[in-house]
């Protein structure tokens, strides 16, 4: 039964049972007035009977007075007979009234008759006193009539009694059939609230059975969903990693070969070569983009930027592709916006150039303006709005509805002439919607397209002009004041990488070896920031990271550092409360700029210039090495030293785990193996199988085959790392 039949099915149960609740209700009333009215009656008849036995005595009272008056010659004992006979008279009256018993109704009479008779003979014997002076009338004393009056007084009163008496029987009999009636009515009543209420209980339990299994099943769903989310997240970003990487070679080799000297046939097919490259990564980017949209994934990130420097650099991209098809391109920005905004600058700037780029993709002759103004501005908020307009060959009337739709452009012709997948505009629309703000599109076939756009951004509490880019050399100046930073990280190869490049900055540092060692040591000492692993024996990342939070209270920032680079990963380490995210091997720029947003202070200005010196191997390759080295051949000894000591071991461990099915160790041990061979620069071959490895979950020859392999590449790049390690020591000597 679905809600609304549920609902109807109320109602009218309601409305059935109100009825005959009423009904039921009504007829109880009427009967227990009833049995009200015939105990009254029960009660008057009760009252007669008792006067009755009371009449016979008053009249045989006034017989007895009046033969005493005779007697003695005394009228006092006539004295009260007149009001006693009215009383009698009065009592008879009320018999009589509403009285459907006729032979009853003559007995009454009658006695009522002897009754005045007897007033008679005392008003006689009263006016014979007067007269004659005495009452001394022996014939009426032992007249005989006299006592048959009195018998048939008493045979009267009795005659009536008994038919009250029957009377009374026949009220009792029906005072007892009414309360039974009425028994039976709270009976029904009481039958009717069950089963009535157990019906409507019935129901509204069978309905909450029904909701509690429906919320179940949506919790399934719920999870289900939430799991193919991230399976489709990790799809993606497995996707974004195979097909960017080898189409970023493509790109490259292509910019290689377009400066060697080629013949025009050459030069031709390079070119080519590069458009398809370029053209194929942006239909990738888009298709990732829609997805990740799709699935919830997208995420505006805000951050403080200034709205002059983003458009100026936007339009300097286009300026020379504007300049190879004879096109202008120029801005205006309104002076009353705020230069410095919060807000998401990437999402804004993919939004401008994907406007841009359309624009010059569609004009032929003219020029692109942009033309940023203040739509609305309060205290803290300013919303900007933007138009991106061209001279181009603009969109008939009838397709301007269906533009920002997936998979559709303005005619039918424009992917066969210009290329595109259709998806850009709609990918534009869902970037704006998502930071809470609207696009519109006015356009006429032949004579050009506006977009017109607008984003609230928050003011910035403090105004700047430019946001100068990070040099990591710029922050080297030790006569500042230098940052202490607690590195954790169970791994010695990483705590060795770590100290070399914390070592060439203005930066002191310790180590702890897991989160349980940090948490420790941030009780006892001061830090100003913390790179945090994730995966680490007694304590992980995680958890050091909640009880620092939580237990310590400290808020001071933590970046996490992990070999994961699937996409979630980072916002996963936010939500923990960490602060950032960088993930191994570790870039030296990239963690400076996260460390310099945390509390490096920028004073001095000093240039160095490093000269690496690259030597190629079969399987190690060291210019990961070398570029954090920075010439620094004791960092290279160490790390290359402490390579041939540790990896062995794990490699040894985890070839025991997997024959002892312990497939916990062999997860931790391909993991921590990903972070260690990265500085000889073993991860783009070992990556894969050691992601299997820290995958697998029993033996198979798939997990034996990539173990194998692992072992024989570990194999070979450590006798090539001793020849490293021997040529470090011939420099040393």
């Amino acid at each position: 039964m679905n809600n609304k039949r549920f609902s109807y099915f109320i109602i009218l149960t309601f409305i059935a049972g109100s009825l005959l609740l009423i009904a039921v209700q009504i007829n109880s009333a009427q009967n227990t007035k009833e049995l009200i009215r015939n105990n009254n009656k029960l009660l008057e008849e009760l009252r007669s009977s008792n006067h009755l036995r009371e009449i016979d005595r008053d009249i045989l009272g006034v017989e007895s007075r009046i033969r005493a008056s005779i007697a003695t010659n005394d009228t006092t004992h006539l004295e009260g007979i007149d009001q006693k006979i009215n009383q009698i008279e009065n009592f008879l009256d009320s018999l009589s009234k509403d009285n459907a018993d006729a032979e009853e109704e003559r007995l009454i009479h009658r006695l009522s008759i002897l009754a005045m008779d007897k007033k008679t003979t005392k008003d006689k014997l009263l006016l014979r006193y007067h007269t004659l002076g005495n009452m001394d009338d022996q014939t009426s004393i032992a007249n005989p009539r006299a006592r048959k009056i009195s018998n048939e007084i008493t045979s009267i009163t009795a005659k009536i009694y008994e038919s009250r008496k029957i009377h009374m029987v026949d009220l009792s009999k029906k005072n007892e059939e009414m309360g039974q009636k009425a028994r039976l009515y709270d009976i029904s009543l009481l039958i009717l609230l069950i089963l009535s209420g157990s019906i409507v209980g019935y129901h509204i339990l069978r309905q909450f059975k029904r909701q509690r299994l429906l919320i179940q099943e949506l919790d399934v769903a719920e999870k289900k969903a939430s799991v193919a989310a991230q399976t489709k997240e990790n799809f993606l970003a497995n996707m974004s990693h195979e097909i960017r990487t080898p189409l970023s070679g493509i790109l490259g080799f292509t910019n290689l070969l377009q400066k060697r000297p080629l013949d025009e046939t050459s030069k031709e097919f390079v070119s080519s070569i590069q458009r398809s490259g370029e053209n194929l990564m942006a239909i990738i980017n888009d298709i990732l983009d829609l997805s990740k949209i799709e699935a919830g994934m997208m995420r505006i990130t805000k951050g403080i930027f200034s709205i002059n420097g983003l458009v100026n650099s936007v339009e300097t991209f286009f300026v020379e592709r504007a300049k190879e098809k004879g096109l202008t391109i120029s801005s205006k920005i309104d002076p009353s916006i705020p230069d410095t905004l919060n807000g998401d600058a990437t999402r804004l700037t993919q939004i401008l150039v994907n406007l841009i780029g359309n624009a010059i993709k569609f004009t032929h002759q003219g020029r692109i303006t942009i033309e940023i103004y203040n739509k609305h501005q309060t205290e803290n908020e300013v919303v900007v709005g933007f138009k991106v307009s061209d001279t181009g060959i603009g969109i008939d009337k009838e397709k301007l509805s269906e533009v920002f739709e997936r998979f559709n452009q303005g005619e039918d012709s424009t992917t066969r002439n210009y290329g595109g997948t259709g998806l850009g505009l709609s990918i534009v629309k869902s970037l704006i919607q998502l930071q809470n703000g609207d696009i519109e599109v006015m356009s006429e076939q032949g004579k050009g397209t506006t977009f017109h756009f607008y984003i609230p951004y928050a003011i910035a509490g403090e105004q700047i002009n430019v946001i100068p880019a990070v040099d990591t050399q710029y922050f080297k100046d030790r006569s500042n004041t230098p940052l202490k930073v607690l590195v954790v990280d169970d791994n010695a190869i990483n705590q060795s990488l770590m100290k070399h490049l914390l070592s060439q900055w203005n930066i002191d540092f310790d180590t702890a070896n897991n989160g349980l060692e940090a948490v420790e040591y941030l009780k006892n000492n001061d830090c100003d920031l913390v790179l945090m692993d994730i995966q680490m024996p007694q304590m992980d990342g995680y958890t050091a990271t909640q009880k620092i939070r939580e237990e310590l209270n400290l808020n001071l920032p933590i970046i996490a550092m992990t070999a994961h680079a699937l996409a979630g990963e980072r916002e996963k380490c936010l939500s923990r409360g960490m602060n950032e995210y960088i993930s191994k091997p570790v870039n030296e720029d990239e963690l400076f700029k996260l460390i310099s947003g945390f509390g490096l202070k920028k004073d001095k200005n000093k240039e160095a210039e490093i000269k690496e010196e690259v030597t190629v191997y079969q399987y190690i390759d060291l210019t990961y090495m070398k570029s954090i080295s920075n010439g620094d051949k004791d960092f290279e000894r160490t790390v290359t030293q402490q390579f041939l000591d540790k990896i062995p071991y794990h490699i040894q461990e985890m070839e025991s785990a997997y024959e002892n099915a312990d497939f916990t160790i062999v997860k931790l041990r391909a993991h921590d193996l990903k972070s260690s061979v990265a500085i000889m620069g073993l991860l783009p071959l070992l990556e894969e199988k050691l992601e299997f490895l820290e995958m697998t979950s029993a033996q198979n020859q798939q997990s034996a085959e990539a173990l194998k392999m692992v072992q024989s590449i570990i194999t070979s790049s450590l006798s090539e790392a001793e020849k490293f390690l021997h040529q470090l020591q011939n420099i040393k000597s």
